[in-house]
């Protein structure tokens, strides 16, 4: 399970990562999309809105775990790299404490809160008992949803990004046809799909348990491993909690720039909610970085080898920036046809095509802050994508596409091009913060450029 990744090909092990985690991306989004996809197929508008709102509540609480497990898995690779078995239990322990009792809070908190949710997502009467159904299962299974990203973050300290894309896999194909069997078969509808995502998630615990225990992984936990360490968990929860609390943000900013789309008429709110489909699809390349960067770096740092550290971080850059100007550049010849493929409706379509055109060549500047998040990470100084996350949907991002919104009503290109804005900002902060923070030592004393 376990992989030295601060020798050899630098290249090669950012391939070697993050390709399996691009694909674990993949199944997670193909995970959450199947739950609306079926439903369709067997219940009527309000079952499908249910599931779709409560899906996009799910969506926003899992990425906040992946984000705090975010301290986990650096802390993890910091110890590997560095050879320190013991401090590498150590943080494993403490985050399985920490989780825990993460997960119970969590879990009491949003039960207590479900009718308010529901309420506050402006959820349709038609749909408002159904999607406080799927989210009182889900909310129910979140010991189960944090327990695989947390086991997940740990195998990625350990350098391994393979064994995670087997656990959702697993999960992706017990979802479906649990999909199937609770809602096509016994008609359990909305609660039906919620029953199938928790279930699944917990065969994946246990599969991820199953294979923990007969591989030979180099870590043996011991109960006093469990005990919280203050320096152990302050480190977990400096680098993860900026980077929950930015997820959090990141997923409120979509959420408003939809109420956006959806005061311009029926067709723009359409064509927003099918192109943000399609580039949650194609951010998956620019978003696997992150964790590349800061899985990687975090191993070469706790080697002290910071060279390869800058080294994975230029890597990612051009990985990612090549891939979002290809993409780009593409997607201005087929974009009426990509819409297409979601939708009949020639208005719809137009206006997809407008907004999608303008919208992609964020993928190629979120390709690039989104590398310098991950080395930030890495670093432990994880308030700076924090801040530079946060400067830009508050100074660019929200304000941008709610000016052009106004200022251009009969076309959303404008729009689609003001989210640009916000992440060339990121990009001029994070730039500004490396050069800054280099010449200051905060790097080890690493000199070269990304």
């Amino acid at each position: 399970m376990e992989k030295n990744l601060t020798t050899g090909s630098v290249l090669r092990n950012v391939l070697y990562f993050s390709l399996p985690y691009l694909l674990s991306y993949f199944l997670q989004t193909l995970y959450g999309m199947a739950d609306l996809f079926i439903i369709g197929q067997f219940e009527g508008a309000a079952s499908t809105t249910a599931v779709s709102v409560g899906s996009q509540v799910m969506h926003m609480i899992t990425v906040m775990i992946v984000g705090l497990a975010m301290g986990s898995t650096v802390g993890i690779g910091r110890a590997i790299g560095g050879g320190d078995r013991k401090r590498a239990t150590a943080v494993i322990g403490n985050t399985v404490s920490l989780f825990m009792v993460v997960a119970l809070v969590l879990m009491a908190l949003l039960l207590a809160l479900v009718r308010p949710i529901v309420a506050i997502m402006s959820t349709p009467a038609e749909a408002a008992s159904g999607t406080a159904a799927y989210l009182t299962i889900c909310f129910l299974g979140i010991p189960c949803i944090t327990a695989y990203n947390i086991i997940s973050s740990i195998f990625r300290g350990l350098g391994d990004s393979k064994s995670p894309m087997y656990f959702i896999a697993v999960a992706c194909v017990a979802n479906i046809g649990l999909d199937y069997l609770f809602i096509g078969v016994l008609g359990l509808g909305p609660a039906g799909a919620a029953l199938g995502t928790t279930l699944s998630q917990a065969i994946s615990v246990v599969v991820s348990l199953v294979v923990i225990l007969k591989r030979e992984t180099g870590i043996r936990l011991q109960r006093r491993d469990l005990k919280p360490r203050r320096p152990v968990l302050r480190q977990i929860l400096q680098i993860g909690l900026p980077v929950a609390l930015q997820d959090g943000f990141i997923q409120i900013a979509f959420i408003v720039i939809t109420i956006i789309a959806n005061r311009r008429g029926l067709n723009d709110a359409a064509a927003v909610g099918i192109v943000e489909k399609v580039i949650s699809f194609l951010f998956l390349v620019p978003s696997s970085m992150l964790s590349t960067v800061s899985a990687l770096g975090a191993q070469n740092i706790g080697a002290g080898k910071h060279d390869r550290a800058v080294q994975t971080l230029r890597y990612s850059i051009l990985i990612a920036a090549g891939f979002g100007l290809c993409v780009s550049i593409i997607m201005q010849g087929i974009a009426e046809p990509v819409v297409s493929l979601f939708t009949t409706d020639d208005a719809v379509i137009l206006a997809g095509g407008q907004y999608i055109r303008g919208y992609i060549w964020d993928c190629l500047f979120a390709g690039i802050h989104f590398s310098f998040s991950g080395y930030f990470c890495a670093y432990g100084r994880s308030e700076i994508s924090f801040l530079h996350n946060i400067c830009a949907i508050l100074l660019m991002r929200v304000p941008g596409v709610y000016l052009m919104s106004v200022l251009f009503p009969h076309t959303l290109f404008p729009m689609g091009l003001a989210t640009v804005g916000g992440s060339l900002l990121s990009v001029i902060i994070c730039v500004a913060a490396f050069l800054l923070l280099r010449r200051r030592g905060a790097f080890g004393g690493e000199t070269a450029h990304p």
